[in-house]
């Protein structure tokens, strides 16, 4: 590369590094955590629950449903979602179908009594402030969209990074690390060695972290593109008054799907559906396909089944970048190499920031990588 254009990468490490740093630290530190989400819960949670019948029939659907509405009197129902390892149904509801977030009020019931099923011990709200924070600085779709932005900075600082990692390990081993050099020269190898080797960690959650901050915009693109052709006939006409039976609509999502699982179920007038239709959602059943929903669309007013739609590629990209982004795939051991190369990425984020600092202190550029690559191009 000529002098100019290793300045010219250098430029562009330095400044996207800069901007983005603080808030990657930010991600970095609370994302250390999430990954290990289930994990946390499970163990501060010392209560032990037991349905109230466990060698009991279930009751409806429909049933559970009439319950849950019944102690939030003049609320609408928006979710129902199903519990993996114990009989237990979550219902959501809210005082409209499109009520945010905090004004949705969940509650969990037994599937065999119908009766409330107390909420986990928990931490006290801690995971879920760090994943509000990671997620979205509570700002909500601005704050999403301004880290998708610095992911992008991210990734540029990273590709930066390993242009510039060439040249300057022209004349070392790689892994080379100066312990008895200067602090500076000593981090400096520290930085380019972690950064080096967690190159293809970054990249994956970096790519996948921005493409979790498009979660709305996707899934506005999903009923304005998807779904037009359903909603179109029913312009105007406003949610049915009378819902027909749940415990129906999901049977015919179920027996349209029968390699399928049940995962929860959209109501009339909420993100996940339209104003007219059940959304019965259903996963595969390999460690693959479980992160990839399919909809079955039910008539809310008839009962009909309309469509079993399959979400289109963008969709699918969300889906599996979610549980990839906090290493989801593969159980507890990818979870610890995940914290590992978080933490090595800490390492690196703050070994950067020490760099730079380090170098407008000292006021000179004696103990600066990119001229010392340039000062031997140009010796004689």
């Amino acid at each position: 590369m000529t002098p100019k254009t290793i300045r010219a990468w250098s430029a562009i490490h330095k400044w996207t590094s800069l901007v983005c740093t603080l808030f990657l630290l930010m991600l970095c530190i609370t994302g250390l955590p999430l990954v290990f989400h289930d994990e946390i819960e499970d163990a501060l949670n010392t209560e032990v629950w037991e349905p109230a019948h466990p060698q009991g029939a279930l009751l409806s659907y429909d049933e559970i449903l009439s319950t849950a509405l019944a102690r939030r009197p003049g609320e609408v129902p928006i979710f129902m979602s199903f519990d993996i390892d114990r009989p237990v149904v979550n219902v959501t509801t809210g005082p409209t179908p499109d009520a945010p977030g905090v004004k949705m009020h969940f509650a969990s019931y037994d599937h065999t009594s119908g009766n409330l099923v107390p909420p986990k011990t928990g931490d006290g709200g801690v995971m879920e402030f760090l994943l509000q924070l990671h997620t979205d600085m509570f700002l909500g779709l601005p704050g999403m969209l301004f880290l998708g932005a610095m992911g992008i900075l991210f990734v540029l600082a990273i590709i930066s990074g390993v242009v510039l990692y060439a040249p300057f390990m022209r004349k070392h081993e790689f892994g080379t690390l100066r312990v008895t050099k200067s602090p500076r020269t000593k981090w400096l190898d520290y930085h380019n060695l972690l950064g080096i080797v967690t190159v293809a960690w970054v990249l994956v959650v970096g790519f996948t972290g921005i493409i979790n901050t498009l979660a709305t915009p996707i899934l506005d693109a999903w009923k304005n593109n998807q779904l037009a052709d359903l909603i179109e006939p029913f312009e105007g006409s406003g949610r049915p008054e009378t819902l027909s039976s749940l415990d129906e609509a999901i049977a015919k999502a179920v027996e349209a799907a029968p390699d399928m699982t049940l995962q929860f179920v959209a109501f009339p007038g909420g993100d996940y559906s339209t104003d007219h239709h059940y959304a019965v959602f259903l996963h595969g059943n390999t460690p693959l396909t479980e992160h990839i929903v399919t909809p079955a669309l039910i008539d809310a007013e008839t009962g009909v089944l309309v469509d079993l739609r399959e979400m289109p590629w963008y969709n699918k990209m969300l889906s599996l970048s979610q549980p990839l982004h906090f290493g989801d795939y593969g159980g507890l051991p990818l979870k610890l190499l995940w914290a590992l190369l978080d933490l090595a990425t800490i390492i690196v984020l703050g070994t950067g920031l020490y760099l730079w600092l380090s170098k407008r202190q000292g006021g000179n550029s004696r103990n600066d990588p990119v001229e010392a690559i340039l000062n031997e191009k140009e010796a004689p």
